[in-house]
């Protein structure tokens, strides 16, 4: 008899041509060989597991299942059967035709039988389905009168059981909901990533006589984390706990006729993603809820002024100062800081650049194409959304990197590598609706954090090296439809347009890859923009080449430009304004003024008045500069002779990666101090001819390290440096901090605190006043990311990602 291990045969992609006929064939040598093990219908026996079970892949294929007949499966207790090829090619179409799901059957011209719309009826209205179970697009074409979301979040998403689940299966757990599951269960705690879910139905009696009925999202003999029939997420110690007391299921058996059960089977059997349907486009029209309402949940109200202990976006709060009011950690009591937790993420492709944000004891992290909840306490995982990554991208986001996610009501924003924006449920990870920002088959992707404002959530694209031409899109948070965009390259003729001289234009870059910020008072979003494209030849692109390398300062509400600052006009270094514009209220020189701060890869330290974008101040903050000498009282650069690249090479100070780049950077209000890493650099800049090509970078030139005899080889140098904004000044700075401008990012606290990841793996905190190492901890990784902190049940704790690895300190 054949045993297969728990890796069972799954839904293959052998064609629905195989006719009944040629499956009727192999029944009979299938139940006299294989039904013993498996069950008549491949559900399983007594011996043998579930092999049509379609989440848990071994063979994909006729000729796999075939295969694994004549050679076993050693390892898993499935001997090899020594019978005829013909006899073994039958029963391989006969278990494939038991385990064809719904809607492959349907289809191959075979659907479940019965009437889809009234089943969809039935669903969203007197069999009260969706009050626990969501259906992506559920209200479209649905009579008035039924509900207007696409479903409940209790149970599994729906949306893709006809790609999972036969229609016996479904019709099965509709009449019988404690029956056991086709699939096997996933293993406890943080294992069985990558099965599906398991929905383990619990009342939870807590100490204090409270009980709450739910569904456990995991559980440990430490914790537990309930979803509550309150529609609440519940993230309990076992402490808490005086009894958790099991059930089957929560679901009842449904209450239909038999005309509506098999409406109702023939409904669901057919829900499956369209693999020939795009997620939006630039009209808009998102799929899935495309005209539900955002959930109660963290109002933006929490997001523009964080409540206490909250890290509720990117930078912490929507200045950008990476600055935290929390000081039960402090310069007399640091020492005793101690990891509490750590949550690897597997399969990461690279050190992560994810700031975790922490909401309502909630951390939600990301890699590329994935997410995570996490229990902030512990780390315990709450739940994880993935999806493949894209073929055939270019650049950062080929590189897989993200940088995290955004939260306003029921909702968690993050964007694909392929340029997509999309949302999932905060306590379920359920995806809600996916709008497509850009084609990346012309060099778009996305790779930062969006930024959540009023009802919009904002992001930006990355392939500033690409020739894509840059944009900044804010799509509703309810339903992904894009509201307004605006175009950091302008189309010929436009406003602006007049600064590009050349053919360039229509590849002209301007990427938007890093995450803005937002002033509540004066209703003004700020974002930066990547340099112009190609990189180092101007030959083509004359002018100024504006918006590129520049701060934007947008209506949030229309796109609308309000003013603009460009930092390096004609930029042919490659230096990107993708610095955080920083936001601060303060005196300056003796009046009290709305500024922005922002050190910026030329080498410039910069005070703007945000208002207006009236340049205050700019200062170099390293040594070495050869570009320029200054920047003038009309905020243009002065520039120096000899800074431009040639096909033969020509030095230039600061090096391509530039004196600063995208890393965090912090600014304590008590201090008065900027916090930035800068770096020390040359290269030697070329130029080439080189023109744009679809799935190509466009640099038009390279840079390569100074000969060792020329004066640029000795310029070097990475350091932490804190700069007093009233005069541009070096207040401070820690030398030879390792990873610089290319590693981690700095956050300030108010217990006079600076956090940071160095160069040899350590992550160390310093007196922010005067730069004295005060703490460090060896972690044996790469830095990619910014540290954050927050509050639990009264307790702070320092999170951070390094590695593949999301990090949590607090004290001892």
């Amino acid at each position: 008899m054949i045993r297969i291990s728990t890796l069972a045969i799954c839904v293959a992609l052998f064609g629905s041509q195989a006719t009944a006929q040629t499956a009727d064939a192999g029944r009979r040598p299938y139940q006299a060989r294989c039904a013993g093990c498996h069950g008549e219908d491949g559900t399983g026996g007594g011996h043998g597991p579930n092999i049509v079970n379609l989440r848990r892949p071994r063979a994909t294929s006729k000729n796999e299942v075939r295969d694994l007949i004549l050679k076993g499966v050693l390892d898993g207790g499935m001997p090899a059967f020594q019978i005829p090829t013909a006899e073994a090619d039958a029963i391989a179409v006969f278990v494939m035709a038991l385990k064809t799901p719904a809607a492959r059957t349907a289809a191959a011209g075979d659907p479940a039988p019965g009437d889809p719309a009234a089943g969809k009826r039935f669903f969203a209205g007197k069999g009260k389905c969706a009050a626990c179970h969501m259906v992506r697009g559920l209200t479209l074409g649905l009579p008035s009168g039924l509900p207007s979301g696409p479903g409940g979040i209790l149970g599994p998403d729906l949306s893709t059981i006809g790609r999972d689940r036969r229609p016996a299966e479904i019709e099965q757990k509709l009449r019988d909901p404690e029956a056991a599951p086709a699939a096997p269960a996933a293993r406890g705690g943080r294992g069985g990533r990558g099965a599906p879910p398991v929905y383990r139905a619990v009342t939870v009696r807590l100490r204090d006589g409270q009980s709450i009925r739910g569904i456990a999202k995991n559980e440990s003999a430490f914790d537990l984390q309930l979803l509550g029939m309150d529609g609440k997420l519940h993230l309990l110690s076992k402490d808490q706990v005086a009894e958790v007391v099991r059930e089957k299921t929560l679901m009842p058996k449904v209450d239909a006729t038999p005309d509506e059960m098999r409406d109702l089977v023939a409904y669901l059997s057919r829900l499956t993603p369209d693999p020939n349907a795009k997620a939006a486009s630039a009209t808009g029209d998102a799929t899935g809820d495309a005209t539900g309402e955002l959930g109660p949940g963290v109002p933006f109200a929490d997001v523009a002024n964080p409540k206490p202990g909250a890290w509720p976006t990117y930078d912490g709060n929507q200045s950008g100062n990476r600055f935290s009011p929390l000081r039960q950690i402090d310069t007399g009591n640091v020492e005793h800081l101690a990891p509490k937790w750590m949550f690897p993420i597997p399969g990461a492709p690279r050190a992560l650049q994810v700031t975790p944000v922490v909401v309502d004891g909630v951390m939600y992290v990301t890699s590329v194409n994935e997410a995570y909840a996490l229990d902030a306490r512990g780390g315990r995982e709450i739940w994880h959304y993935s999806r493949p990554r894209s073929k055939g991208l270019v650049g950062d986001a080929a590189s897989g990197i993200n940088r995290g996610v955004a939260v306003l009501g029921d909702r968690v924003f993050m964007v694909s590598d392929n340029a997509h924006l999309f949302a999932l449920h905060r306590f379920t990870g359920q995806l809600i609706w996916d709008v497509e920002m850009a084609d990346s088959h012309q060099n778009y992707g996305s790779t930062s954090a969006p930024l959540v404002v009023d009802d919009l959530v904002v992001a930006g694209v990355s392939g500033g090296d690409e020739g894509v031409r840059g944009f900044l899109g804010a799509y509703k948070a309810s339903t992904g439809a894009r509201v307004w965009r605006f175009w950091t390259i302008p189309a010929p003729g436009e406003p602006g347009s007049e600064t590009w001289s050349g053919r360039a234009l229509e590849h002209g870059c301007g990427a938007t890859w890093l995450t803005g910020t937002y002033d509540p008072e004066t209703r003004l979003l700020y974002w930066p923009t990547g340099n112009p494209c190609p990189d180092y030849n101007g030959d083509e692109r004359k002018g100024d080449n504006l918006y590129t390398a520049s701060v934007l300062a947008l209506d949030p509400a229309s796109g609308k430009l309000k003013w603009h600052y460009q930092f390096t006009p004609h930029d042919l270094h490659d230096w990107d304004a993708t610095e955080t514009p920083v936001l601060v209220d303060a005196p300056f020189h003796g009046q009290p003024r709305q500024l922005m701060l922002q050190g910026n890869r030329n080498g410039f330290f910069y005070v703007l008045d945000r208002v207006t974008g009236k340049v205050l101040l700019a200062e170099p903050f390293v040594k070495k500069i050869t570009w320029a000498s200054g920047i003038g009282a009309d905020g243009r650069p002065i520039l120096l002779p000899g800074n431009e690249p040639t096909v033969e090479g020509q030095l230039v100070c600061p090096a391509v990666a530039g004196a600063a780049n995208w890393p965090s950077t912090a600014f304590n209000p008590v201090t008065g101090l900027y916090y930035m890493f800068a770096e020390e650099s040359c290269e030697v800049y070329t130029k080439n001819d080189q023109w744009w090509e679809a799935g190509k970078s466009f640099y038009g030139g390279g840079t390569r390290r100074p000969p060792s005899d020329s004066p640029g080889s000795n310029v070097s140098g990475k350091f932490l440096k804190a700069i007093d904004i009233q005069t541009g000044k070096i207040a401070w700075e820690i030398p030879d901090v390792g990873g610089g401008i290319l590693a981690g990012g700095l956050m300030a606290t108010a217990g006079g605190l600076i956090f940071y990841g160095d160069g040899n793996g350590a992550f160390i905190a310093a007196d922010a006043g005067n730069g004295k190492l005060l703490w460090h901890f060896n972690t044996g990784q790469s830095w990619k990311a910014g540290p954050m902190t927050y509050t639990v049940d009264g307790n702070q704790y320092i999170g951070i990602a390094a590695g593949s690895t999301i990090l949590a300190f607090g004290l001892r």
